[in-house]
C-alpha cells in the first residue's frame, strides 16, 4: 500500500520524532511512503521509512529533482508549485497528516474530495498563517479515520469520527 504523509516543512523536535516513528512503522509493514519530498515532516517520514528498508517517493513542487531531501528514493519533479499537493494525495491509498499549516490543509481538502481514508497526528497545535500572510480565523482540522488502520501508539493523538 502507498501511504501519503502530509505535514509541515518547519517542525519541532517532537513533531520530527513523531513523523520519523511513523515512517519506521510504515516501512516495517512494507508500505511505500509518498510525500512532498522536502523538509520537516516530509524528511522525517522518509528517513524513518528508509531506516527500515521502506521505499519513499517525493513529489516536488519544483522542476529540479535535486531539491528532494536525502531520504527520498524516487524524486518526482513537477514544476507546478503547491499544485503538487493534489498529486501527493492522489498517489497514496490513504493519507496521514502530522501537524502542518495551510499547505497541509489544502492536502486534507484534496483527500476529503477524493474520499481517501485520513488519519491525523498532532500535538494540540492549531493551524495559523505563516509570516506575511493574512490572519484568517484559526482552524482545527477534524480527521476522518478508520481506527483499525491506525497504530495503537498513535491513537491518543486522534479525533476519531465514523467514516
Amino acid at each position: 500500500m502507498r501511504v501519503s504523509v502530509i505535514g509541515g516543512s518547519t517542525v519541532t523536535d517532537e513533531q520530527y520524532a513523531t513523523a520519523r516513528d511513523l515512517g519506521r512503522l510504515l516501512g516495517e509493514r512494507g508500505h511505500e511512503v509518498v510525500c512532498g519530498g522536502l523538509t520537516g515532516v516530509m524528511e522525517a517520514v522518509c528517513r524513518g521509512a528508509r531506516e527500515t528498508g521502506g521505499h519513499t517517493i517525493g513529489i516536488l513542487p519544483s522542476a529540479d529533482r535535486s531539491t528532494a531531501n536525502a531520504y527520498v528514493d524516487t524524486p518526482v519533479a513537477t514544476g507546478i508549485g503547491y499544485a503538487r499537493n493534489a498529486l501527493v494525495v492522489k498517489n497514496g491509498d490513504s493519507v496521514v497528516a502530522v501537524d502542518g499549516s495551510t499547505g497541509t490543509l489544502s492536502e486534507l481538502a484534496f483527500a476529503l474530495d477524493v474520499g481517501a481514508p485520513i488519519a491525523g497526528l498532532d500535538h494540540g497545535r492549531r493551524v495559523t498563517p505563516g509570516p506575511g500572510r493574512h490572519s484568517p480565523p484559526r482552524v482545527t482540522a477534524v480527521f476522518r479515520v478508520r481506527s483499525g488502520h491506525v497504530p495503537r501508539s498513535f491513537r491518543h493523538w486522534l479525533t476519531v469520527l465514523p467514516a
